[in-house]
């Protein structure tokens, strides 16, 4: 009896945890399974795709943290070192990005709190257009810093300067993970979470 007691735990606890440990290949990216970030390594805690308009595939979005959880509140309340990376299926200009990523801080927060963050909103929309347009392949990585601050880069070279604010990192991650995603199971892809 006490044996499968053990096993029924175990059972409950492998399900409880997120579902990232293994390879995960999305449209044909495969997301590494850690990267470094300030001075220590962070692991893969879940990937999914974007989708617009029900069949346009847009990115392959992939989220590390220094400890894997389907928690979003835990996600957007740990102050980082945190990495969302965007994978572009598509070839994507500067205005769709800052169009997307305007329209998702938007829907995420309540008219005081956007206007709060609306010059950071304008520094982010004028690092993509400084990055212009993200060819397909082509990887943007935002970087979630505990000091608040948020790190921008295409490929391998950082672009513009950084955004200060751990209310602006909240805000832009709850573009994925937050109350009202852009897309919910892509949220539940992020958080290791079968859809």
């Amino acid at each position: 009896m006490p044996t499968r007691h053990l096993r029924l735990s175990v059972v409950l606890l492998l399900a409880t945890l997120p579902q990232a440990a293994l390879p995960i290949t999305v449209s044909g990216i495969t997301p590494p399974d850690t990267v470094a970030l300030d001075g220590g390594p962070l692991l893969l805690n879940g990937a999914g795709k974007r989708v617009r308009f029900v069949f346009v595939d847009v990115y392959v979005a992939a989220l590390y943290l220094k400890t894997r959880t389907n928690d979003p509140e835990r996600v957007l309340g740990d102050p980082g070192p945190k990495r969302l990376t965007l994978t572009s299926l598509r070839s994507l200009t500067p205005d769709q990005l800052g169009e997307a990523l305007r329209e998702g801080l938007h829907l995420g927060n309540d008219p005081e709190a956007y206007a709060r963050l609306s010059s950071r909103i304008d520094a982010l929309i004028a690092l993509m257009q400084a990055i212009g347009t993200v060819p397909k392949g082509d990887t943007l990585t935002l970087d979630f810093l505990p000091d608040g601050t948020t790190l921008v880069a295409d490929s391998t070279h950082p672009e513009g300067k950084p955004i200060a604010g751990a209310d602006f990192q909240r805000a832009l991650l709850g573009i994925w993970l937050g109350p009202k995603p852009v897309q919910a199971d892509l949220k539940q892809a992020l958080l290791g979470l079968p859809p």
